[in-house]
């Protein structure tokens, strides 16, 4: 058979459930492809991340087309024997890195998030391989510490002697021995990624338990607005993370179905915080005026071609 493949996200980040599938089929004695426009297939896998991730444009010749991940159905799933394959990660070549799970799922059921609906409560996975040429490890798990068997994830990176990348630190459980944790592994740059979602969340005390044992470069901390917050709050848990030495990075919500757009004013201020030159630079209301006055050139200018 003649697999193609088609990555809907982009190529910035290597789809591991693309790579599942690339080792079953080759196992098969097929063979597996980026697809081509030009060519026609057996089948065809599609996988989408984000639902706002647009759609091929070319017609695909295949006689079957399977379309999977979550920007498609929350619920899709790899079939069993597809999930327990390694990843082949040649199909990616500038891949430098491993993509792992320790657990899927997680323990909070917060409104924005669809991780509960799509892999429920927390629980254990197995690691299945990494990357031969890999130089560091990016950990895609949802809830590193909440997972039961944290400790055995903690060492086994550490027995690897590779860099790590945490995606998903919950702050909000953190105590002495996760900070320990932490600082013995070896963490990659600014590679420990924690959220303060909730502005009536204090999060300050685990902060500064964690400040206790990692260096302040090595967080950064996303903050939501545009859910449950007010200006007023963004700028307020901003403010106190850049005081702690913490770097935030601003997320507009985005809902599910993608009807939701940004404001401007969610717009800008994510602007002004994720642009460091601007956030180190000027103060929002400085930010926000010298915008406004540029707009209100523009429509000046506007006028006088009518």
């Amino acid at each position: 058979m003649k697999i193609g493949l088609i990555d809907i996200d982009g190529h910035n980040f290597s789809n591991i459930a693309l790579m599942k599938i690339s080792t079953y089929h080759k196992k098969q004695g097929h063979r597996v492809e980026w697809v081509n426009y030009f060519e026609e297939y057996d089948k065809v896998y599609m996988s989408k991340i984000f639902t706002f991730s647009p759609e091929p444009e070319f017609h695909i010749r295949s006689k079957e087309i399977i379309k999977g991940g979550t920007g498609y159905d929350v619920r899709s799933w790899l079939p069993d024997c597809i999930e327990n394959s390694s990843p082949d990660y040649s199909i990616y070549p500038e891949c430098d890195y491993s993509v792992v799970f320790f657990s899927r799922g997680c323990i909070r059921n917060c409104p924005f998030c669809i991780v509960i609906k799509k892999e429920g409560y927390i629980k254990p996975v197995r690691i299945i391989s990494l990357n031969t040429t890999g130089k560091h490890i990016e950990v895609l798990d949802n809830n590193f510490f909440a997972n039961p068997l944290w400790r055995d994830a903690v060492e086994f990176l550490n027995e690897t002697n590779q860099y790590v990348n945490l995606h998903g630190v919950d702050v909000r459980i953190m105590n002495r021995e996760q900070a320990i944790a932490l600082n013995s592994m070896k963490l990659k740059g600014s590679s420990i990624h924690i959220a303060w979602d909730n502005p009536k969340d204090n999060i300050v005390p685990q902060l500064n338990e964690m400040l206790k044992y990692v260096k302040r470069y090595k967080i950064t901390c996303y903050v939501l607005i545009g859910y449950w917050s007010t200006p007023e709050q963004d700028y307020e848990r901003v403010m106190k993370l850049k005081e702690l030495g913490i770097n935030p990075f601003v997320q507009p919500y985005r809902d599910f179905e993608n009807k939701r757009i940004p404001t401007d004013y969610e717009r800008k201020f994510a602007r002004w915080v994720n642009k460091k030159e601007l956030f180190n630079s000027c103060t929002w209301k400085e930010y926000d005026s010298s915008i406004r006055k540029i707009n209100q050139e523009d429509k000046r200018q506007l006028q006088l071609f009518k």
